[in-house]
């Protein structure tokens, strides 16, 4: 049978616990979801405009790859150059603004947080502008230099190739932008478990399945089918899957609430 002095003793503690959280009605959610658009609208128009005044620079850093290989590219329509230059100002002026923009994630957020959640917002957009741009460079510097060399040198030599503007840049942000999403795993991790969705122990118990969901990934994206070069991808991702769990640990309700209990 429950007590009811019990009951109402956690009720009073449930509320307290919130105080600190204001109230917004869904008028004030909309709202602040507007205002944090228009801001995220602007910071990338400030880096759109930023990038393209060193476009050619951005343009020769994506070509120096197949550049070192001996190959050029091609276009074989009149606006792929254009194009092409719009698509790294706008990329690069997306990862330039991201701080900001991820900023404005937060703001938008923070609401929803406890007063003591809410010191995350440096840790936060530090670890999630750099293992983005970790997975970046881990892509620009390893697989795409390995893929270019095993595709177009090793199993195209008996051909002559033409890569087109627009089938390389289209190769070269999936693998760039691939990889630096996922290596945003730790942080989706941090969310999932700071609302309660998922547990260290469920990732703890489940990690047979992310082992296969990584190799399947690694298989995808490794140009050579060498098992020793596959696992050269597949352990970065591994290692933040286990820094993933850690994070769960560190920021489950269940850590906080017992934390809380014991003081």
């Amino acid at each position: 049978m429950v007590d009811p002095a019990d009951a109402i003793g956690k009720a009073r503690a449930a509320v307290s616990q919130r105080a600190d959280l204001p109230g917004m009605s869904l008028m004030e959610h909309l709202d602040e979801l507007r205002r944090r658009i228009v801001h995220s609208a602007i910071y990338l128009a400030v880096g759109f405009c930023v990038v393209w005044a060193f476009h050619n620079r951005f343009v020769d850093f994506i070509q120096a790859p197949l550049n070192h290989i001996g190959k050029t590219l091609v276009f074989t329509h009149p606006m792929d150059a254009l194009n092409l230059d719009l698509q790294v100002s706008l990329v690069g002026g997306a990862i330039v603004a991201s701080p900001f923009i991820l900023f404005q994630v937060w703001l938008f957020i923070a609401p929803g947080l406890y007063q003591k959640e809410r010191r995350f917002v440096v840790p936060f957009m530090l670890a999630t502008v750099g293992l983005f741009l970790g997975g970046a460079a881990f892509g620009y510097y390893w697989v795409l230099p390995g893929a270019l060399k095993i595709l177009i040198v090793d199993f195209g030599h008996n051909f002559t190739p033409m890569v087109t503007i627009e089938e390389y840049s289209s190769f070269f942000l999936s693998i760039i932008l691939g990889l630096g999403i996922s290596f945003e795993m730790p942080i989706l991790i941090f969310f999932l478990a700071m609302f309660g969705i998922v547990s260290p122990k469920f990732l703890w118990k489940n990690i047979r399945y992310a082992i296969l969901a990584v190799f399947i990934v690694a298989a995808f994206i490794c140009p050579s089918p060498d098992p020793w070069t596959m696992c050269i991808y597949a352990v970065p991702m591994l290692a933040l899957y286990l820094i993933g769990i850690g994070v769960a640990w560190w920021v489950h309700p269940s850590r906080r609430k017992a934390k809380e209990a014991a003081l």
